[in-house]
């Protein structure tokens, strides 16, 4: 049970990611018996700077790409039928280019990414499956004209660019990487989404029943983590409150006074806010309209 909210976990999370940049179709189905992507990724054009915020997984979007995310280590029949999927996606690329009576263009065909948290080596040699020289541990190629990869996530390593694959690990690399996903700074364009995604997955957690010990570390892991951000947003909110209260007050007293909020009212409402109630309250009791524009404006 708890594979399959993992699973889901994955595909929201990779959708999350990789919607800015393009088009993203999760669970699409192919042809054939009935097969579905988890994710189909179409870049936007011209290229983005997706892979300087998202990394090694950015650099994997750069071209059109079907994501075929696991929880547990792929087995050879897993792998086969993501294989299948990829090769129904370029036969429908086909038809169509048939009947548009064009050829198929060779940037079209996506790249099937592989994502297990390991790969054994009986695996690995099975497919051909080998590491680049120019390519990061962890990354292991099949034929070129296969245009796939696996990636072994627990062997990438430890480094910025791999923290949004490692995310979608399992155990100590999954808390590790929550960890350097916590210390990023708050305006991180993904730091927020991750994290909402990260507790929904601890909440779908805790209600099973059949929890693993990595599933029951990372609801620990997790539960301080949430906490922690629900008590922020809590004050951040009441922070809101209040000086949207304080604003109200300050508002209303203009309006008391002269009538209306002309455009030079509203102009020197926020230099008013910047004062403790204490002191813009009696300003605005005593000085005339042309005396507050004059000392806030």
């Amino acid at each position: 049970m708890t594979r399959f909210i993992h699973d889901q976990f994955a595909k929201d999370y990779l959708e999350q990611l990789l919607t800015t940049y393009g088009e993203v179709q999760a669970a699409r189905r192919v042809a054939g018996e009935v097969r579905e992507i988890d994710v189909y990724f179409i870049p936007n054009s011209p290229a983005s700077n997706i892979s300087e915020t998202l990394g090694l997984l950015g650099e994997f979007a750069t071209t059109p790409a079907l994501f075929e995310p696991f929880r547990n280590a792929a087995s050879a029949t897993e792998i086969c039928d993501c294989l299948l999927k990829l090769l129904e996606v370029r036969g429908d690329l086909q038809r169509q280019a048939n009947r548009n009576n064009t050829r198929i263009q060779e940037a079209e065909i996506p790249k099937l990414w592989i994502l297990t948290p390991t790969a054994s080596e009986q695996i690995l040699s099975g497919f051909g499956a080998k590491s680049k020289s120019n390519s990061l541990p962890g990354v292991y190629f099949m034929a070129e004209y296969l245009r796939t990869a696996i990636v072994a996530i627990h062997q990438l390593p430890r480094i910025p660019e791999t923290l949004w694959l490692r995310i979608i690990g399992r155990g100590n690399v999954q808390k590790q990487a929550i960890d350097e996903l916590e210390a990023l700074p708050p305006t991180n364009l993904f730091r927020k989404a991750a994290l909402e995604l990260l507790y929904n997955l601890q909440q779908n957690l805790q209600f099973t029943q059949s929890q693993d010990e990595d599933d029951r570390e990372l609801v620990m892991r997790l539960a301080p983590l949430y906490q922690q951000d629900r008590e922020q947003a809590v004050q951040e909110g009441e922070q809101r409150g209040i000086e949207q209260g304080e604003r109200l007050v300050v508002e209303n007293l203009l309006k008391v006074r002269f009538g209306e909020l002309d455009n030079e009212l509203q102009a020197i409402i926020s230099s008013l806010l910047a004062l403790p109630p204490e002191e813009f309250t009696p300003l605005l009791l005593q000085l005339s309209r042309e005396e507050l524009i004059a000392r806030f404006s």
